[in-house]
């Protein structure tokens, strides 16, 4: 049985490895935070007393973790993991991370002889507790092989890919976040100045939906906003700040300028010291709520109001 190591037990690393125990693996978890150890014991994993003793035996090792500090201090630092374990461990690194960070632990990798993928994922916590994650994965091809099982128990098999060499699962990762939250803004502002000119929200929502414009986040990602008020805290602006920030840092380290990833990136960092670091991830199309003097919601069904939106 192949021994893990898993590090970083928070929103979506606790649920990934309670998937990690499920799926047969023989687990020693660890966090900062001990409450969140306990938990992990209660489903199955062996409570770690500190990162050394998670790592004791392992012979792949797990990380989620918050960002590039946290990657940076795990893997590269003194008493790190990549200079714990033992030549030919794995690590699979979830975390959404920095291409600079993610070069010097592949660095120290490579000299310690082990192997290293950046595999950051997303579908928020309820695909991290259903065992449905998409994961984007950067490094050698036989390193994502070996790493499969694993990822298997944690995402969507149907939606593991490796994208390329080590880095290109980070690059995914952020470009991915980048262009959500490009279309969240612009998709407050396409509803904000249509409401105040006039048109329905039901109406306008639909026309949008089934248009050349239509997108995913107007069918799918914007509607409980617009039915219940629900600005998704399962994403909170303080990881949306971060997300965008190391967005902007790729296109700034590759030599692309960004002006407009750049203007929402400052709107989003606008949202979040209006609405505070645990606001949900939806809070810039708050700002244009506010800005325009509405709230974009569906009317009550109990009030005369147009066709419901079509979703096809």
């Amino acid at each position: 049985m192949t021994s893990v190591a898993f590090i970083g037990l928070g929103r979506m690393g606790g649920h990934m490895c309670a998937n990690v125990v499920a799926a047969g693996f023989q687990v020693a978890a660890y966090d900062v935070a001990a409450d969140t150890i306990a938990r992990a014991a209660q489903r199955g994993a062996r409570p770690a007393e500190s990162m050394a003793d998670c790592l004791a035996g392992a012979e792949v090792l797990v990380t989620s973790l918050p960002g590039p500090p946290e990657v940076l201090d795990v893997l590269c630092g003194d008493g790190g993991a990549i200079a714990s374990l033992p030549p030919g461990a794995l690590v699979i690194d979830t975390s959404t991370s920095s291409l600079q960070v993610s070069r010097l632990a592949q660095e120290q990798a490579r000299a310690a002889g082990v192997q290293l993928i950046d595999a950051p994922v997303a579908g928020q916590t309820i695909g991290a507790h259903a065992g449905t994650l998409a994961v984007y994965v950067g490094g050698e091809p036989a390193a994502f092989e070996r790493a499969l099982p694993i990822l298997n128990a944690i995402g969507d098999p149907r939606r593991i890919r490796h994208v390329g060499p080590a880095g290109c699962g980070l690059a995914v990762k952020l470009l991915l976040n980048l262009l959500w939250f490009v279309q969240s803004v612009a998709v407050a502002e396409a509803l904000t100045v249509g409401v105040r000119a006039g048109v329905a929200l039901e109406d306008l929502h639909a026309a949008l939906v089934d248009s050349p414009a239509g997108s995913v986040f107007l069918e799918r990602d914007v509607v409980p906003l617009l039915t219940d008020g629900d600005y998704d805290e399962g994403f909170v602006m303080r990881l949306v700040t971060k997300d965008l920030g190391l967005a902007v840092d790729l296109a700034r380290d590759v030599g692309v300028p960004v002006e407009l990833s750049s203007l929402v990136e400052q709107i989003h960092r606008r949202a979040r010291a209006a609405f505070g670091d645990g606001a949900g991830e939806l809070s810039a199309m708050r700002l244009y709520e506010e800005l325009a003097g509405l709230q974009l919601r569906f009317a009550p069904p109990d009030r005369p109001s147009a066709d419901p939106p079509h979703r096809s």
